[in-house]
């Protein structure tokens, strides 16, 4: 089983602290379809016939699109790839492009599960960050898609924003769990180079909260999420039972994916691919049945290091069994190795043939994961 992802790169403005690829001329909509479609046709031979099982529109702003272009797509997905029959098909969205209009052209469509941009209930962090949504606009778009029976949601939230409080990310959780989705994706606010937000941290206009506030504004979020029923299944994702996304617990398992759109990497378990982060570029090589695209051979170390990162971010963990049937029993021995001093200090767990960090060990996931790498 495969998964596909299409980059939808459209945005009506960029949001502070964004680092994807995302563009705001329009005018490149239509050629764009049009590439992408064709793309479909020039690299579906990359996944060997393995069936879909998830399709995600990420972006940008996938919701940007209209009905009639989505139509378009689906249609070249059903024509260039075998589709499994109980795909989960998600489609991020903008809480302000969530009219009913919209909603209701949705509804004539594939999607059965959708992603919100909210990030923040406080419209002074939403001004911050350039969002160009209210907290009551969010509010009203869930409530929309509850009631037109698009129930499978996954609201995005950002923490650790500057002059943010315990009390006021507290009361953040508290509006969003009120809005009963089933998913819930946080992420600490990053302060990636090349990004307004890293401009304004440069020149000293923002200042980052410290270690201590990050560290218990993650506790409080693990906190009330599981006490509200919500499965803590990966470092920034938290869902009810039978609601996590599988698109993306496929990235975390080692599934293959193909990647479309400018900008999108593409893995098969041997290789990655990457699309040029250019629109017109993007457009002009697929027109001339040229993708411009970079590829990367993986190395069995390469390949060793991205199993232990991708699987020791999720509740379960490394399957030892996996890890020795996949490279062999030296590279678990070595992981073994490697994965003592964290055992030691209580930051992995080593119990049912799995390796998985202790709520201890989620703090300092990146240097543990950093010590079970070959290099």
């Amino acid at each position: 089983m495969a998964g596909l992802y299409v980059h939808v790169p459209f945005c009506s403005k960029r949001c502070l602290y964004c680092d994807f690829f995302s563009n705001t001329e329009m005018r490149y909509k239509e050629p764009y379809v049009a590439a992408l479609i064709r793309e479909m046709a020039l690299r579906a031979p990359y996944l060997a016939g393995e069936p879909i099982e998830t399709i995600y529109f990420g972006g940008g702003t996938p919701s940007q699109l209209a009905a009639s272009d989505f139509r378009q797509i689906f249609e070249a997905i059903q024509q260039h790839f075998t589709l499994t029959s109980s795909m989960e098909i998600t489609l991020e969205a903008n809480p302000d492009d969530l009219s009913s209009a919209y909603i209701r052209s949705l509804r004539t469509l594939p999607f059965n599960r959708l992603s919100m941009g909210i990030q923040s209930f406080h419209e002074d962090d939403l001004r911050l960050l350039n969002r160009r949504h209210t907290a009551a606009q969010a509010k009203e778009a869930v409530d929309r898609c509850q009631q037109a029976g698009l129930t499978n949601l996954s609201i995005d939230l950002i923490y650790g924003l500057p002059g943010q409080t315990q009390a006021a990310w507290e009361d953040n959780l508290a509006q969003a769990l009120a809005l009963q989705v089933p998913h819930l994706s946080a992420y600490h606010l990053t302060y990636e180079e090349g990004t307004a937000l890293y401009r304004l941290l440069e020149e000293g206009r923002v200042q980052p909260v410290d270690e201590e506030l990050s560290l218990s504004l993650f506790n409080t979020l693990i906190d009330q999420l599981t006490q509200a029923g919500y499965q803590h299944y990966e470092i920034s994702n938290f869902a009810k039972p039978g609601c996590y996304s599988r698109h993306n617990s496929s990235y975390w398992t080692g599934k293959a994916y193909l990647g479309l759109g400018p900008s999108a990497h593409s893995y098969n378990g041997q290789e990655r691919e990457w699309n040029v982060a250019s629109l017109p570029i993007y457009i002009k090589g697929i027109e001339a049945g040229e993708p411009q695209l970079e590829r990367e051979v993986l190395a069995i170390p390469t390949r060793y290091n991205d199993f232990v990162i991708t699987r020791l971010r999720t509740q379960w963990g490394i399957s030892c069994e996996e890890l020795a049937a996949t490279f062999g029993e030296k590279w678990l021995a070595y992981c073994l190795k490697q994965a003592q001093r964290a055992l030691q200090q209580g930051l992995l767990i080593h119990e049912g043939g799995r390796l998985r960090l202790s709520r201890k060990g989620l703090f300092l996931s990146d240097g543990i994961m950093s010590d079970l790498l070959w290099v």
